[in-house]
Order: structure tokens, then C-alpha cells, then sequence
């Protein structure tokens, strides 16, 4: 529990734009009294160097107060285009896009760099001493505070640039696609213990009669199963568990979680140690929901072919990406539903995410809104074709030409013109010949 708990602490964090920047404005503050303490104890040894300042305590001053303001005023400018952005950002790609503009590590680095010069040179500054006291100019540290200005001004030059390039709707493609493929990578194939091919008929005969539910008393998106610690539950209480919601799923208050077999082993300790393995948000992620960024670039292509928009380019590269998570998808071991403990013994029974489910989540939606759109539903059918070269069971291939047929029979009603329905068809046809072809391949190799 505590990795899949610190994990989603830690993708929170990532979340905000006050973690980093925190972080810097620590660093910053503690630069601040060390390189006094340096100036204060002669510890330097760098006294005599050249480039060290050497000008009077009004001059340290002006230096100080001019970095301190400037920084200051472009920090909120800064802080502006970012707020612009993120608008751009929810009104052109959808409002779930919007974490994956706050979790931009460049701009939170922007903003705490800026803040932590600022904060540096006030700290700095109420130190210096004139005539009318023991003059104090600490060299070294007004020194830091110029070199920390240039270092600004380079990270303003990256800042104009980076908020330039983030908002572009090809950067947002490949940012989402690179969440899918994390999420892919991490999440496929995955291990509940010890998977079994063995089904149903290891569940007890009365196990619907002698069973009880856990029910939720919150609300939210689940955002996380910890499912390790619900097999150590299971298995200190000698207790068999079926999971009744997977993670992306709206849960209300009274919605069952989990189902507790035999139900004479319910404890209020159990129920409270088996609620704590189901982790709620207000907002869906990838950290175990797949489909999440699947969604995301579904809403953009949705957006990108709606009348208002009507930019088809942008929907053929969401499904570019689509059809090449799928692609790696498709090659990846599924787990079983089924998770028995170190004695095989059966302990939990999930609720798995599906191949077809997730082709189901990619295609259903541009399906639907592409249906009098030649260039789109073409290319969903080329996506089809290339997720078919890559399948390995009948019922992977039988989910393909599934989705083909329901392609097919929308656009000889969508189009009007004889001559896309013609292409359509001929992009049809080439689905068809490649499942078939990858069906004959896998008899030849069981041979």
C-alpha cells in the first residue's frame, strides 16, 4: 500500500504549481544565508578575485533592488502567459488536458527560479550596511545574486520558447501519447500475485449466497487499487475478495467495492483495512486507468472534427497515435482475473481492463462523429489494418473486424460521394485480408 499510495502522493505534487517552486524558494533561501555566512566569516577565500563585486553599499543596493523588482514583475508576467496558456489549453484540447499543462515541469522551474532570485536578493539586501554603522557589503553574496540574474534571463529566453511550443497541438499529441505508452509499459502485463489459467471453476458453489459486499462511503474517481495489500488482506483473514470497480470509475457513496467471501469473516478491521487499499480523487489519472489518456486524445480528435473546428489532420494524428499504443498494446500479456496466493490458493478476483474495452474507449467515439468524413474514417481503417499485424488470439482479431464492419456500414451512409464509399471499401477490404492473413500465420506456427 505504501508504494501505490506514495505514488499517487507523488503524481499530486507533480500536479501542482506549488511543489517545485517551494522547493526552489527553500533552495534559494538557504543559498542566501550560506553565502552570508561566508561574507560574514571570511570563509570564502575568494576575496581578491576579479570578478567579485567590489562597489560601496549603495551600489550593492541599486544592483540588488534593480534584480529584485525585475525579477518580481517577470514572474507575474510569466505567471500570465501561463494562465493564458492553460485557457488556450482547455477551450482548443478539452479541460481534462489541463493537468497535463500543470504537471509541465518547465514552467514550474520558470516560475521557481524567478521567485527564488527574488526572494534571494531581499534576504541579501536588509543585510547591507553603510556609513552610519559597521559597513557590511557582502561581495560574495551580491556577486551570486548577478550571477543568479543572468541565470534568469537565460531561463526567461527558454520560458518564451517553451510556452511557444507546449501549446502547439502536435506537442499535446505527443505528450499524451507518451503518457499512453508509460501507462502501457508500467500497468502490462501485471502481477496480483500468482496469475492461473484456471477459471471459474475454482470459486466455491455458494460463493454469490455466502458473500457480502464492502460499499463505499465517499465519493470520487477511483484513481488506484493498491491490489498487493488487498492479497495480503485476504490472505491474513483466509478470505476470498472479488473486486467490483476498476480504477477511472465514478464512485458514489453505497457503491459496492469489493465482495467478501465468506462474509463471516467481515470485522469492522477488515472493512477498514480494505477500504484504505481503494485510493479516491476528484480527478482521473493514469497513474492504473489506461483509458484516461486514451480518452484524452479521443477529445482532441472529437474537437478537431466538429463542425466548429473541422481539422482533420489533427484527428489522423490522434489515431496515428492510437493506432500505435494499440500496436504495443496488442503484444503485451493481459492479466488473469483470477490471483491466487504462494499456496495457489485463490485469494483475489479483479476487474481487469480489456483489449476490448480499450479498442472499444480508441475507436467507438471518432467513429461515430467521422462518419461523413472520407479522410478520417479512412485512416481508422489503416489504423485497424496495422493493429491487425500485430494481434495473436481470434478474439483480439474478432474485436478488429468488429470495429471494421461498424466503420464500413457508417460510411456507406455517411458519404454521399460513389467514389470515397469506393475507397472506404478498398481500405475495407485491406483490414479484411490483413486479419485473415495474420489468422493463417498463427495456424501455420501452432503447426
Amino acid at each position: 500500500m505504501k508504494n501505490t499510495k506514495l505514488s499517487k502522493y507523488w503524481d499530486t505534487l507533480q500536479s501542482s504549481y506549488w511543489f517545485l517552486p517551494s522547493l526552489i524558494l527553500i533552495a534559494a533561501i538557504a543559498l542566501a544565508f550560506m553565502m552570508l555566512y561566508f561574507d560574514r566569516t571570511g570563509q570564502s577565500g575568494i576575496t581578491q578575485l576579479w570578478w567579485l563585486y567590489t562597489g560601496g553599499p549603495d551600489g550593492a543596493r541599486s544592483v540588488l533592488s534593480a534584480i529584485a523588482g525585475s525579477m518580481i514583475t517577470v514572474a507575474g508576467t510569466a505567471f500570465s502567459i501561463t494562465i493564458v496558456a492553460l485557457q488556450l489549453a482547455a477551450s482548443n484540447f478539452g479541460p481534462r488536458l489541463l493537468r497535463n499543462f500543470m504537471r509541465d515541469i518547465g514552467n514550474q522551474i520558470v516560475l521557481g527560479t524567478f521567485i527564488g532570485t527574488f526572494i534571494y536578493c531581499l534576504l541579501i539586501l536588509r543585510t547591507i550596511r553603510g556609513e552610519n554603522y559597521s559597513q557590511f557589503v557582502p561581495q560574495l553574496s551580491v556577486t551570486v545574486g548577478v550571477l543568479l540574474a543572468i541565470i534568469s534571463t537565460g531561463v526567461l529566453i527558454y520560458f518564451i520558447h517553451h510556452a511557444s511550443t507546449i501549446i502547439q497541438v502536435s506537442q499535446v499529441i505527443l505528450n499524451v501519447s507518451k503518457d499512453l505508452d508509460r501507462a502501457i509499459d508500467r500497468l502490462y502485463p501485471d502481477s496480483i500475485g500468482h496469475n492461473s489459467q484456471q477459471q471459474t471453476e475454482e470459486l466455491p458453489k455458494q460463493f454469490e449466497q455466502h458473500s457480502a459486499p464492502i460499499r463505499a462511503t465517499q465519493k470520487g474517481y477511483l484513481q488506484a487499487i493498491d491490489d498487493e495489500e488487498l492479497m495480503e488482506i485476504a490472505r491474513r483473514a483466509d478470505i476470498l475478495l472479488c473486486i467490483q470497480s476498476r480504477p477511472g470509475k465514478y464512485v458514489i457513496p453505497s457503491t459496492p467495492l469489493v465482495l467478501v467471501y465468506p462474509h463471516t469473516h467481515i470485522s469492522p478491521k477488515l472493512v477498514k483495512q480494505i477500504k484504505r487499499a481503494f485510493i479516491f480523487g476528484n480527478e482521473r489519472t493514469e497513474q492504473q486507468d489506461i483509458a484516461f489518456p486514451i480518452e484524452q486524445l479521443v477529445e482532441i480528435a472529437l474537437r478537431a472534427i466538429s463542425p466548429a473546428v473541422n481539422d482533420p489532420f489533427t484527428a489522423i494524428r490522434c489515431i496515428d497515435r492510437l493506432a500505435a499504443s494499440l500496436s504495443r498494446l496488442a503484444q503485451r500479456s493481459f492479466p488473469s482475473s483470477y490471483r491466487y496466493d504462494h499456496k495457489q490458493k485463490l485469494r483475489v478476483i479483479a476487474k481487469p481492463t480489456t483489449f476490448e474495452y480499450l479498442v472499444d474507449r480508441a475507436f467507438n467515439q471518432i467513429r461515430q462523429y467521422a462518419q461523413s468524413d472520407a479522410a478520417v474514417t479512412i485512416r481508422l481503417l489503416e489504423a485497424i489494418a496495422l493493429i491487425a499485424t500485430y494481434v495473436e488470439t481470434a478474439k483480439q482479431r474478432a474485436i478488429l473486424r468488429r470495429h471494421a464492419e461498424m466503420i464500413w456500414r457508417g460510411s456507406q451512409n455517411g458519404l454521399s460521394e460513389e467514389c470515397d464509399r469506393r475507397d472506404v471499401e478498398q481500405r475495407y477490404q485491406q483490414v479484411l485480408a490483413a486479419l485473415d492473413a495474420e489468422a493463417n500465420e498463427l495456424e501455420l506456427r501452432q503447426l
